[in-house]
């Protein structure tokens, strides 16, 4: 077979068959098809699609590009995925939860994709922390915490690790069949057997309209338990972040504020509709709403706290992180207040260009090899419908530099907007999908 073939098939709208997909996905892993031919593909599956059928045949073909991990453990093998969003660290904080209700989380995460935060980035905030894991090092981690977020290895789904990076650069990423088949790829490869989605959709979401994140949400379901992976998914809103920050390490002190049971909102409900799914679902809850209850209950207690602190420590970070967590994340040289020009309501937060700010602040990626500042962002960002005074601080920014705070002040001026009337908030959770 011959990559041009293949790219030319779908260009213009024809079939493929498994195994040309397969040949492709191959040739992706093993270095046959180059970065260019990766970056038509993309491009042509985004434009013409893959249809059902070729969509389970890639994302399969994805998968066993490279080993599938098996797992031999007394509790359901479960894992969670976002499509991405602003201030999502929801994975942080469910990991831990589901591991202290006795599910084991093998969770192979991702980095940044457009304006959207990765997990791994942001957990990388964690000083030592090493993401980076082997199998046998994987293994261990399940071992000591119940849990770990890491990245894929070069065996897991290599087809994807190539995929995922031109997608990334060549204005691609929103392509359902490319969305699906690299985040299911990789989860399958991670030998779970159960798993939840949280399909995002508004201003800070690649799916900006319902119905869209819907079609993204029944594609990933019925892709995944075509599979044999029993799954099911939320439609959930991102017109505004879900927690009051934006950015790697201001993300992680969010997961420590609801993981210590400092903070709740958005973050926590997020994390325990979510988990409740997960654990009827994986079969430790007899319902949603029990299965919810659990998993507020391992916040609640310190249980899910004490998971993040062992995952921590075995993958090398601070071992007395969860105790002291302050004294090791990294900060900004410049934290401004950003005040209220005039009194109202919080009315719109485009949340696009919110994630494109904090890119630009240089906390997530232009180009692919872009070096990452942990350190800035967003923080205590007021959310949709909320009253401001004259002078009062809607945010907080976290720069490396007074002119570089100056341009973002200005540029978030544009975009987040005060109204004399209440808005209309949107449900937090828009459907579920099973």
């Amino acid at each position: 077979m011959d990559a041009r073939q293949i790219i030319s098939a779908i260009r213009d709208g024809q079939t493929l068959d498994r195994n040309a997909l397969n040949w492709f996905a191959a040739g992706l892993a093993n270095g046959d098809v180059s970065d260019a031919q990766a970056g038509a593909f993309a491009m042509a599956v985004l434009l013409n699609g893959l249809g059902p059928e070729g969509r389970v045949d890639l994302t399969l073909a994805m998968q066993n590009s490279g080993q599938t991990l098996r797992w031999s453990l007394n509790g359901p093998v479960v894992d969670k995925h976002s499509t991405g969003g602003l201030g999502d660290c929801v994975s942080l904080v469910l990991a831990p939860a589901l591991a202290a209700c006795g599910a084991y989380v093998p969770m192979i995460s991702g980095r940044g994709l457009g304006h959207t935060g990765g997990t791994l980035d942001k957990i990388e905030a964690i000083p030592g922390l090493n993401t980076h894991l082997d199998e046998q090092q994987l293994r261990r981690v399940i071992d000591v915490a119940g849990c770990v977020v890491a990245g894929a290895s070069e065996h897991i789904a290599p087809a994807d690790r190539r995929l995922y990076a031109v997608r990334d650069v060549t204005g691609t990423v929103e392509s359902i069949d490319l969305i699906t088949a690299s985040i299911l790829s990789k989860k399958l490869a991670s030998g779970i057997d159960h798993l939840v989605l949280d399909v995002k959709t508004g201003s800070g979401a690649f799916m900006t309209l319902e119905k869209d994140a819907v079609e993204l949400a029944k594609a990933l379901t019925d892709t995944a338990n075509f599979a044999g992976c029993r799954t099911n998914a939320l439609v959930t809103d991102m017109n505004q972040p879900l927690a009051s920050s934006v950015g790697n390490a201001l993300e992680v002190a969010e997961t420590m504020r609801v993981l210590t049971g400092e903070k709740n909102g958005a973050l926590a409900d997020m994390t325990i509709a979510l988990g409740g799914i997960a654990l009827v679902c994986s079969g430790l809850a007899k319902d949603v709403e029990s299965g919810a209850d659990m998993i507020a209950k391992t916040l609640a207690d310190g249980r899910a706290a004490e998971k993040f602190g062992l995952m921590v420590g075995a993958m090398g970070g601070p071992v007395r992180f969860v105790e002291d967590w302050r004294r090791f994340l990294p900060e900004a040289t410049v934290i401004r207040e950003m005040l209220a020009p005039n009194a109202g309501y919080i009315s719109a937060i485009d949340g696009q260009a919110i994630g494109l700010v904090v890119v630009g602040l240089g906390g997530g990626r232009q180009v692919e090899s872009d070096k990452i500042d942990l350190s800035v962002g967003l923080s205590e960002v007021l959310p949709l419908g909320a009253r401001v005074e004259k002078g009062q601080p809607m945010l907080r920014i976290h720069a490396a530099r007074e002119a570089q705070a100056d341009i973002v002040e200005a540029q978030l001026r544009e975009v987040i907007k005060i109204n004399v009337n209440a808005p209309d908030v949107p449900a937090l959770i828009r459907q579920r999908i099973a």
